[in-house]
């Protein structure tokens, strides 16, 4: 009899990684064909969204291999670090092979050389061929959304490399210039933080825009923002935007860069919004998939974990067969697929019943599996 204990999977998870992992990248690049089409929103001028963002593994303890302390916000997180890359095609969510963050002991022990998820990060974009994604397509048409931890000019170097589009919130000492400094001054000179910028440039009216929401009311957000066309130090042409909620100007007000020239305020805010799919897919993943419910001590087996974690979301997503159309959250996809689990002995009697000479074979069955267990 095949052993289930806990032991014994997780044997099964150090000992294949590489399944894991080749079974993802397989999901992923069948997943994004199939549904690529534009985004749900057709407002925007970009078919495809990749979303940049990281989440934390809590962990109990420091003693499983590359757990490390980390600085949450709200304190301090054991645990391990992946950087999440996903695609957004058609309002469908397809993640890629995540990144993990490997820590300098780690390194050190396994003879890794140790990077920061900035190079990370750039490496994984130089190395993307979305060809194998999505099929041909125009690099105009792809548009990188990332928070302001994200706000690094390697990473938005990388970007223009591939000439794609991206919309990144900008730290509030990020160097700018607008286009009037830029032509004022040597390339060395000029620069402000942009906090300051939109501070000086009073010139550039407040204007509202109306942004939908996902609520079935119909709601829309309103946000009040200013645009300025200028310079990001080291990337080069952007559109600036400054942005905060109307009814709510607390003072928490954001700056977005936008490298796509011909794109409207409003469509960068709209843009900039489906980078919020993400946050969703780390809170399901760890909700209902067991992201975190992983007691491994080697750090092979919780990539492994990680991987097959991410394949059953791309499979529940993908609507199995038996489950219908009008299951869309992922905790009535995952319930239906328990239920199916849970009776398919019972279908697979009753359709062995209705078969010709059924309730003879059914006799035989049950008397072998008698004879067995005497």
């Amino acid at each position: 009899m095949f052993d289930t204990s806990t032991s014994r999977f997780s044997k099964f998870l150090l000992n294949h990684p590489d399944v894991a992992i080749h079974n993802l990248d397989s999901l992923s690049k069948k997943q994004a064909k199939q549904f690529y089409k534009f985004l749900a929103d057709n407002t925007v001028p970009w078919k495809v969204a990749i979303l940049i963002d990281s989440t934390l593994q809590a962990r109990s303890s420091r003693h499983p291999e590359n757990a490390k302390k980390f600085n949450h916000g709200k304190g301090f997180v054991i645990g391990h670090q992946w950087t999440n890359i996903v695609l957004v095609v058609n309002d469908i969510v397809v993640p890629l092979k995540p990144i993990a963050f490997y820590s300098k002991k780690y390194c050190k022990n396994n003879g890794l050389t140790y990077k920061g998820e900035s190079d990370l990060v750039v490496e994984y974009i130089d190395g993307l061929d979305l060809k194998k994604y999505i099929g041909p397509h125009k690099s105009h048409e792809i548009v990188v959304l990332a928070d302001s931890g994200y706000d690094a000019k390697k990473i938005e170097q990388a970007i223009v490399r591939k000439k794609w589009k991206f919309i990144i919130a900008l730290k509030k000492c990020r160097s700018v210039k607008s286009e009037r400094e830029n032509e004022n001054t040597n390339k060395s000179s000029g620069w402000s933080k942009v906090a300051d910028l939109f501070r000086k440039h009073r010139w550039a009216k407040w204007q509202t825009v109306r942004v939908p929401t996902n609520s079935a009311k119909r709601k829309r957000m309103e946000f009040r923002i200013r645009q300025i066309v200028g310079y990001l130090r080291y990337v080069g042409k952007v559109q600036l935007i400054c942005s905060e909620f109307k009814k709510r100007p607390d003072g928490r007000r954001k700056y977005l860069a936008c490298n796509d020239l011909k794109a409207k305020a409003r469509q960068i805010i709209i843009g900039y919004r489906i980078r919020w799919a993400i946050e969703i897919f780390h809170k399901q993943v760890k909700m209902f998939l067991g992201f975190e419910d992983v007691a491994t001590k080697h750090f092979a087996s919780v990539i492994s974990h990680v991987h097959w974690v991410y394949c059953a979301y791309i499979l529940l997503n993908n609507s199995p067969p038996g489950i219908s159309d009008h299951c869309r959250s992922l905790a009535e996809k995952q319930r239906m697929v328990e239920k199916i689990i849970s009776t398919k002995e019972t279908s697979r009697v009753i359709q062995m019943l209705t078969q010709f000479n059924g309730p003879q074979r059914y006799k035989e069955e049950l008397q072998q599996r008698l004879l067995l267990v005497s």
